[in-house]
């Protein structure tokens, strides 16, 4: 029998029905009967070995070396690591069935002996664990189309190695052409997430996506409300749907998304300490303060079932339908509102309307300018910032920064005197 420190050779060969099983299925070592998660845990696994017999003749299962992708380094509790390891044995299991032979490159294992198909759905199992519903269906969406791209060329069985910046790059421009560039940063942005959990995991050296550029895109613009425009339309407002003006208070002065607002229950809504928990876009729970000018109108509210939702079609209840609908539904009656307003403005004699360019986006954009140039008045541009981003929510100035330009936040004074001219 030949000697190797590197295998541990078993004694036996499995034979089912007449036919030779190449592979034990893979198990998980999860530190004895008692789970304690100080021991290392891992997968483990034997395989057929191409070259040493055992009895009668039947290749020798020998032990492979034990499988961790770091799960023992980055999750701390049982039940963390149970699920992280059955992904990583169900994945292991497949491809074994598949045809994966751990005897590479002078029977040397390698961790990134992965299929494309395996090594990318093992990743976005592990990215959707922190993806709220709406971004859990379109990671979803985005991956199974890349995939599909991958399958036709027909790389989806082939090591995930083989997927190249050149591959990539091919598909996104692929994207820009039959739709926007847009879609194609959308859809960058969802690879390289998943390409980082990747490298992360030591699936692939490094992360090559994120050398892909962006491309300029014709931004959807949400324009500001002037304060007259404002006044009549919260009036109009108040008189045929103050349901609706409510949840637009919320991203108003509550200075939320609109998804954000959707995703309110009960529960989240702390009066005693008038504070209000709700979860940002792929990010923990947050807190902010509830302003008086919010609290005043809620305070009355009947908050004994905790589970119900802060917004439905008729006001506080259950809403069993998934977030972004309940998004779209407020983004559709406010539509219709608007263009009740704009009729009546007619009727009125007057001549403003508005446009599409007018959204539900538009009142928090609006309330943050408000915010800003109040601000502006008494502090410096950094003491502004530093004073917003508590309120905001911006999780960087940076990001912060780029917001006000590009909702124009901030306009220069008068500059005429400048220019130097006559008449």
């Amino acid at each position: 029998m030949q000697s190797s420190s590197f295998f541990n050779y078993s004694t036996t060969f499995c034979v089912e029905h007449g036919v030779e099983k190449k592979f034990t299925e893979p198990k998980i070592y999860h530190g004895g009967k008692h789970f304690d998660i100080s021991k290392r845990w891992y997968i483990y696994y034997s395989y057929a070995h191409p070259t040493s017999k055992g009895k009668h003749g039947h290749p020798l299962l020998v032990r492979q070396t034990p499988i961790t992708l770091k799960v023992n380094r980055n999750y701390k509790t049982r039940e963390k690591r149970l699920f992280h390891l059955g992904i990583i044995k169900d994945v292991l299991h497949e491809m074994l069935k598949k045809g994966f032979s751990p005897y590479k490159n002078e029977f040397k294992y390698e961790s990134t002996d992965y299929t494309a198909e395996a090594a990318l759905d093992y990743v976005y199992s592990l990215k959707a664990e922190n993806l709220s519903d709406t971004s859990i269906s379109d990671y979803r969406s985005r991956l199974n189309q890349f995939k599909a791209y991958l399958k036709n060329k027909g790389l989806l069985e082939r090591n995930v190695l083989e997927i190249t910046k050149q591959i990539v790059n091919s598909y996104l421009n692929g994207i820009l052409k039959a739709t926007s560039a847009r879609n194609r940063n959308n859809t960058r942005a969802v690879l390289i997430a998943l390409f980082g959990v990747l490298e992360d995991n030591d699936m692939i050296p490094r992360n090559f996506i994120a050398n892909i550029k962006v491309l300029e895109t014709n931004s959807v613009r949400h324009q500001t409300y002037a304060l007259d425009v404002l006044e009549g339309l919260f009036a109009y407002m108040k008189e045929n749907d103050p349901l609706l003006l409510l949840f637009i208070k919320f991203v108003s002065y509550n200075v939320l998304l609109p998804i954000e607002v959707c995703r309110l229950k009960l529960r989240d809504v702390n009066l005693d300490q008038k504070l209000l928990y709700f979860k940002a876009k792929n990010k923990p729970a947050k807190t902010k303060i509830i302003p008086d000018i919010i609290f005043n109108e809620i305070a009355e509210f009947d908050f004994s079932v905790q589970d119900h939702f802060l917004f439905t079609p008729n006001g506080i209840g259950p809403w069993p339908i998934k977030e972004n609908f309940r998004r779209d539904y407020f983004t559709k009656r406010f539509k219709n509102l608007k263009e009740k307003y704009n009729k009546y403005l007619i009727e009125q004699g007057e001549t403003l309307q508005l446009g599409s360019e007018y959204t539900v986006y538009s009142f928090r954009h609006t309330f943050i300018t408000l915010l800003f140039r109040k601000f502006r008045e008494e502090f410096s541009y950094s003491e502004t910032c530093d004073k917003l981003m508590l309120i905001t929510g911006h999780s960087t100035l940076k990001a912060l920064k780029t917001y006000l330009r590009d909702i124009d936040a901030e306009l220069p004074e008068d500059y005429s005197g400048l220019l130097g001219l006559k008449g």
